[in-house]
């Protein structure tokens, strides 16, 4: 029998895209600072996007790209360890109701870790269609699911069915703090993008390109609270005829 914390595998899968997006900001502006800040309209920009950083130029979307699969499959299990995680609590007469809702949230992880993985794979340099299309689900979902999570968290510490301690309401209020930030910040990337595109004014596409950097460390801090929330729990790989024998018994 091998026992993982699941703590471990929360940190590896949040550690991975963190690595991968400072390295390639780092090194589009070390190596290959005038062509990742390039526009149409030729002005002056401090900072490359994300989609120039990570897609634009070699070793970076290497790099990313290797950060982003090695960090799916970890993704897909945490999503699976929420789902049971949530519905360790029975919500008495509105269950099926917040059973839905997990169910839902979960989805949206899901949906979420795979447009991110399209969205890596095929660059917008490769097909800005498709590019453009994954990076809008990958939000959409994101937003629903950081939402959804609060809401759950928040129901089952009112339902008194779990006694929230302290360090409970923290987290929630983290979550909370951290999605509203990450919200706020993807809306003034928007302005900013728009605004680019109206005027093409200097230094306005690379405070477009701030705060989409800003957007995905906010979502990464987000996830990164699962290394708190599953810091009880392990991920356990148990041979079967230990199961067949009665040595482990799945409680």
């Amino acid at each position: 029998m091998k026992i993982v914390p699941l703590r471990i595998l929360g940190c590896v899968a949040v550690g991975f895209p963190l690595f991968g997006i400072l390295f390639a900001i780092v090194w589009s502006i070390l190596y290959d600072f005038e062509a990742s800040n390039r526009t149409i309209c030729r002005v002056k920009n401090f900072l490359p996007t994300v989609s120039s950083a990570i897609g634009g130029f070699t070793p970076q979307r290497y790099v990313w790209r290797i950060c982003i699969s090695l960090q799916a499959g970890l993704r897909f299990l945490l999503a699976y360890c929420y789902f049971h995680w949530h519905l360790r609590v029975h919500m008495g007469v509105k269950h099926l109701l917040y059973k839905n809702l997990v169910t839902v949230a979960v989805c949206c992880h899901i949906l979420e870790n795979v447009a991110l993985i399209v969205l890596t794979a095929i660059s917008s340099t490769d097909n800005a269609d498709i590019h453009e299309k994954s990076f809008i689900t990958f939000m959409v979902c994101s937003q629903i699911y950081m939402i959804l999570s609060c809401i759950l968290i928040h129901w089952t510490h009112r339902s008194k069915v779990v006694m929230p301690s302290s360090q409970d309401s923290l987290l929630l209020k983290r979550k909370v703090y951290i999605w509203l930030f990450n919200l706020t910040i993807f809306f003034t990337s928007l302005y900013f993008y728009f605004r680019h595109n109206s005027y093409c004014e200097p230094y306005v596409y690379s405070w477009f390109a701030l705060c989409e950097y800003l957007t995905i460390f906010s979502n990464i801090a987000f996830h990164s609270i699962c290394c708190v929330d599953f810091s009880m729990y392990s991920f356990t790989i148990v041979h079967t005829e230990d199961i067949i024998s009665g040595k482990f018994k799945n409680s």
